[in-house]
């Protein structure tokens, strides 16, 4: 199976540089590409720092900043990120749980994809 964010990458633009992988340089980056999400995501910061607190490791922000990483990384390629909510739409709409599956599959695997790229 071909590598869905590369091939995005391939046919598309970027609209922005990949940010550095910190709350500052991600929330800037969203600003641009995805400001809808900025809400959720500095939910998500604080919930991460209160977890970490809680825990005392730092494992919640890590985990914060690859998945805003990937987020920024899907919305960056205009097709993608299209491709990627309309997946997560139709799952929601779908009648069958195999048609809500295949929906989800494709959402999953951009998902995927971003994750490895902003890993490196």
């Amino acid at each position: 199976m071909e590598d869905t964010l590369s091939t995005a990458a391939h046919h598309a633009e970027e609209l922005i540089p990949r940010p550095t992988k910190t709350p500052a340089a991600l929330k800037a980056a969203l600003a641009v590409v995805a400001p809808n999400l900025l809400p959720k995501m500095q939910a998500d910061l604080e919930k991460a720092f209160n977890r970490a607190a809680e825990l005392d490791s730092l494992t919640p922000v890590h985990a914060f900043l690859v998945h805003w990483s990937a987020m920024v990384e899907i919305e960056r390629f205009p097709e993608t990120a299209r491709k990627y909510h309309r997946s997560l739409y139709l799952a929601q709409q779908a009648d069958a749980p195999e048609e809500a599956r295949d929906h989800l599959t494709v959402s999953s695997e951009i998902l995927r994809a971003a994750t490895q790229a902003v890993r490196g």
